[in-house]
């Protein structure tokens, strides 16, 4: 962790921070155990190891994971109108169930996340959210998480209610440079999944990638750097 990554906010007027992985290891900590008691829970009868979860991440949304699992293990029941429905259902007790494991407090916000953020509010540059996770998922984390760190609320938010196609397609990218009213191109987005540098690559938005548990081996070709950690980012303010 010896590299030093600095941000020049005069070419840069807003940072946006994807959330599952790169604030926090939602992932591996928070939506993996709760997808499995809602199996258990519901009846599905379904496991997913750390392995698994590792081959879904591919796919972004927790419901459209659900469906490739299913088409994986040819359980086509789970596929009909009434499995669907019952996978919908299943994946709203799964939030619930993510909700009740961040607001035990044991799931840490990244090392140095809160320093640059600060820095960032510091320097008059506004930041923001850019998920396709629920919009749930994401108030959760702020309350528990955010609230009390002295941060203002996000300048802008956009999760996957907000959009008809889910990352790598760049429409929650694009949604947000459209609400803060500036380019793609003048932002920055920091995610730690190939599938958020595609999103942010297809309309030409820098992306700082910082490596989460489940994509530390994965190819991040034309990012504008890769992190092991948020500690490793300097926000340099203009003169």
């Amino acid at each position: 962790m010896s590299i030093t990554w600095s941000l020049d906010l005069s070419r840069c007027r807003a940072v946006l921070f994807d959330v599952d992985g790169t604030l926090a290891e939602t992932e591996r900590d928070g939506h993996l155990p709760a997808f499995n008691q809602a199996f258990e829970q519901t009846g599905l009868g379904w496991h997913w190891t750390p392995q698994d979860y590792a081959w879904l991440l591919k796919t972004t949304g927790g419901y459209e994971r659900m469906q490739v699992w299913a088409r994986h293990i040819g359980d086509e029941q789970a596929l009909s109108t009434d499995g669907l429905d019952r996978l919908r259902q299943a994946h709203q007790l799964k939030n619930r169930l993510y909700a009740q494991i961040v607001q035990t407090g044991e799931l840490p916000l990244r090392q140095g996340l809160l320093a640059w953020m600060a820095d960032l509010e510091k320097a008059g540059c506004p930041w923001g959210v850019v998920t396709t996770t629920s919009r749930g998922n994401w108030d959760v984390l702020w309350v528990n998480s955010f609230r009390d760190s002295g941060l203002r609320d996000p300048a802008v938010i956009v999760c996957g209610e907000d959009v008809a196609h889910k990352k790598p397609d760049p429409e929650a990218y694009q949604l947000a440079a459209d609400r803060l009213g500036i380019q793609p191109s003048d932002c920055l987005a920091v995610e730690d999944s190939p599938n958020g540098l595609k999103a942010a690559q297809a309309i030409g938005m820098p992306c700082l990638v910082v490596k989460s548990f489940y994509f530390e081996q994965a190819d991040f070709t034309g990012a504008c750097q890769v992190l092991d950690s948020h500690s490793q980012v300097r926000v340099c303010a203009p003169a």
